[in-house]
């Protein structure tokens, strides 16, 4: 008979994590699931806000405290992994100095403020025979999880057009990073939110160039985009429209898909960021679930039928991470659960986006 003692010797130890800020990145998406995943420990957590080191201390009272992301690099030799929740214009240089130190690093999106910067970091950690991932934890939202099972399903025939939204009313800039923050420092709506639509449009479709952008500044005392449109022209012939917004007091469908044989539109967003802020935990039995009054509609041969959403599943990335750095890091056996350089290209068609924009200023 198999005692618990022995499932315990044979599982892996777990795998030392820092996690690097403590604002909304860090207390609600990576700590949580960290804590929440056995094949980790919540090791090191860095804030220099004594709000949030108080806060991180009741959360987490088995894990150690420092100000700043290089105090916790002065513990790498501690430590495995470093999570940086960090300002994006701190990812590289914090993301490079890890590497160098040995620790395998997640990199919450944007993954770094230039593509070739992001290039550099991928070819560093493949030198030094690293993990280097990038957090783009949208891709396990539940509303994009129930788009990926209606185009595996063919439901909608040949596919023309995806829209996607995210459109916020926040009149005020709620961090003082963010208000200060440039474009040339990844600030604005289009590095933040457009992050994960771009990435979730060349998840669904693949390639793609863009064909329009624009970018405005709305918010009194904002100095960078906080109102942005991209129209996408994917190799695969389908065009996506993506809308972010941060001034938006009446939200369109989150997503909308348009093809030959039908459509489906789904308002409201993924329920697990607001489930986590309002005190729940990734491993509760309703951890994912979305109100059955937000399903979206399906509609084929003139009938509209509601389509549940699926669980969204955060979890998911720090599993396949888990597998991934348990392995050793290199085998091709364990996928990481983002590949770099699908952020890099993300980065590609940003750049591409604010040249458009600016140009036609």
């Amino acid at each position: 008979m198999t005692t618990d003692s022995s499932l315990d010797a044979s599982r892996p130890a777990p795998i030392r994590t820092a996690v690097a800020g403590y604002g909304l990145s860090g207390s609600v998406f990576h700590a949580p699931l960290i804590a929440a995943n056995r094949a980790f420990s919540l090791d090191v957590i860095s804030t220099s806000d004594a709000g949030r080191k108080s806060a991180a201390s009741d959360r987490y009272p088995a894990t150690g405290l420092v100000d700043t992301p290089e105090d916790i690099l002065g513990l790498a030799g501690e430590l495995d992994l470093l999570v940086l929740g960090t300002p994006p214009a701190t990812h590289y240089p914090l993301a490079k100095a890890a590497l160098e130190a040995g620790l395998d690093v997640v990199v919450d999106k944007p993954f770094v403020v230039t593509s070739s910067e992001g290039a550099e970091l991928i070819g560093l950690a493949a030198r030094l025979g690293r993990v280097l991932t990038v957090f783009h934890n949208r891709r396990w939202d539940g509303d994009f999880l129930t788009l990926r099972a209606i185009l595996a399903g063919g439901t909608l025939g040949n596919m023309a057009r995806f829209e996607s939204r995210f459109e916020r009313w926040s009149p005020q800039v709620s961090k003082a990073w963010k208000a200060e923050a440039t474009a040339e420092q990844g600030g604005g709506v289009l590095f933040d939110l457009g992050s994960h639509l771009v990435d979730q449009a060349l998840q669904l479709f693949g390639p793609a160039t863009v064909a329009h952008a624009e970018l405005q500044v709305r918010r009194p005392g904002e100095n960078v985009d906080d109102d942005a449109f991209l129209a996408l022209r994917h190799e695969s012939g389908v065009t996506s429209h993506l809308w972010m917004n941060m001034l938006c007091a009446q939200q369109g469908p989150r997503f909308r898909l348009l093809g030959s044989e039908g459509g489906f539109t789904k308002h409201g967003v993924d329920p697990q960021e607001p489930y986590i802020v309002a005190g729940g935990g990734p491993l509760d039995e309703e951890y994912g679930l979305e109100a059955p009054e937000w399903a979206g509609t399906l509609g084929r041969d003139g009938h509209l039928d509601r389509l549940p959403t699926e669980r969204g599943a955060y979890p998911e990335f720090y599993r396949i991470l888990g597998e991934k750095i348990h392995d050793g890091g290199t085998s091709s056996a364990f996928p990481l659960p983002v590949n770099p350089q699908d952020a890099v290209e993300v980065l590609k068609l940003i750049e591409q986006a604010r040249t458009l924009a600016w140009d036609g200023a």
